[in-house]
């Protein structure tokens, strides 16, 4: 089903004042996940098809305006910001956007300025996102195994990105490794991925894939669900489950052989949209309040034509028509839930 996407309303009023963001279900948005580029330098199979069509840059935002539109949901509410894509550490000019937007940590008005990276291009990037005042970066990594992670990213190098990781901890960022759970080769890595991050005082957050895009595989294949995986873990380490909670979905549980934590995120088989604070905008400027329907509301044209009144509106009428959760359903030969890629909005 294509998105159906609402045009920018008309200019409110000069003197309206922010609304809050607070939808109908009661639930405080504080938490924007921009993605900044759909391009991305790997093909992961649970992520994007092998032969990628990405947007003319001409349809992207310019970092000007991905700066402009991010600055609008701070100004709202918005406390925490993550930096996505695709792939964000491929986007021209996007150290520029960093330190742009790290003002707003300066102010005291943004509490956290991350991204979720690959770690590609992090080893080249580490020491100026700590500079610039980035404190955590989320890094995928769905295996330690050479040929096995050449295989699920169609194309990437594991020493590139242990490079990254390595330099991440180097220059003092936090690092949380990501790992989709995939049926065929995350039962046969979980206690080494696991031993892996806490050796290295990493966190480790287990994620089931989703039915976005049609990637050339049957979901069905690759589908995980997330309580067989722990408890697989749990014939090797004793977990306690937490009220940790680092501001996204995923729900933790400390290991106490190793003292340190395991993350699970659940779309398909526990939902967390009860408590979900999220809301995402494509590097398009397309703001979708949840990653599971197509209901969008178009931005851009409010950056380009409307002004910061007609922004302001924008936002707050798409956060009042926030659905309660999305519909993901994943079947045998079923088609994607939605036709949208998981990188357009970055998970």
């Amino acid at each position: 089903m294509p998105a159906q996407i609402a045009p920018c309303p008309a200019p409110a009023s000069p003197s309206a004042s922010p609304c809050s963001l607070i939808d109908l279900f009661g639930r405080r948005i504080t938490y924007l996940r921009l993605s900044v580029t759909d391009r991305c330098d790997l093909r992961c199979v649970y992520c994007m098809a092998e032969d990628m069509t990405f947007l003319p840059r001409n349809e992207v935002l310019s970092i000007e305006e991905l700066d402009r539109l991010a600055t609008a949901f701070i100004r709202q509410g918005v406390t925490k910001l993550r930096l996505t894509g695709g792939e964000p550490l491929v986007r021209r000019g996007i150290m520029d956007l960093v330190a742009s937007l790290s003002r707003h940590l300066a102010s005291g008005a943004l509490k956290e300025l991350t991204l979720t990276t690959n770690g590609t291009q992090l080893a080249r990037h580490a020491d100026d996102l700590a500079r610039l005042g980035v404190r955590r970066v989320n890094v995928s990594l769905d295996t330690l195994d050479p040929d096995t992670f050449r295989r699920v990213t169609r194309r990437g190098s594991l020493p590139v990105v242990m490079d990254g990781i390595r330099a991440a901890l180097a220059a003092g960022l936090t690092v949380k490794l990501n790992v989709v759970a995939l049926a065929d080769s995350t039962p046969n890595e979980v206690v080494k991925l696991i031993e892996f991050a806490h050796r290295h005082g990493m966190d480790i957050t287990f994620i089931e894939t989703m039915p976005l895009g049609d990637v050339g595989v049957d979901r069905i294949d690759q589908y995980l669900p997330l309580d067989r995986l722990r408890a697989l873990i749990e014939q090797h380490f004793s977990l306690v489950d937490t009220l940790d909670r680092t501001g996204g979905p995923a729900r933790y549980a400390r290991v106490a052989e190793t003292g340190g934590r395991i993350g699970f995120i659940t779309p398909l088989s526990h939902s967390f949209c009860e408590s979900c604070n999220r809301i995402r905008v494509s590097a398009t400027g397309v703001l979708y309040t949840c990653l599971g329907q197509e209901n969008a509301v178009d931005l851009k044209t409010c950056l380009r034509t409307g002004g910061e009144a007609a922004m302001t509106e924008a936002i707050a009428e798409a956060i009042r028509a926030k659905p309660r959760g999305h519909d993901f359903v994943i079947t045998r030969g079923g088609a994607p839930a939605l036709s949208r890629h998981m990188s357009a909005l970055g998970g």
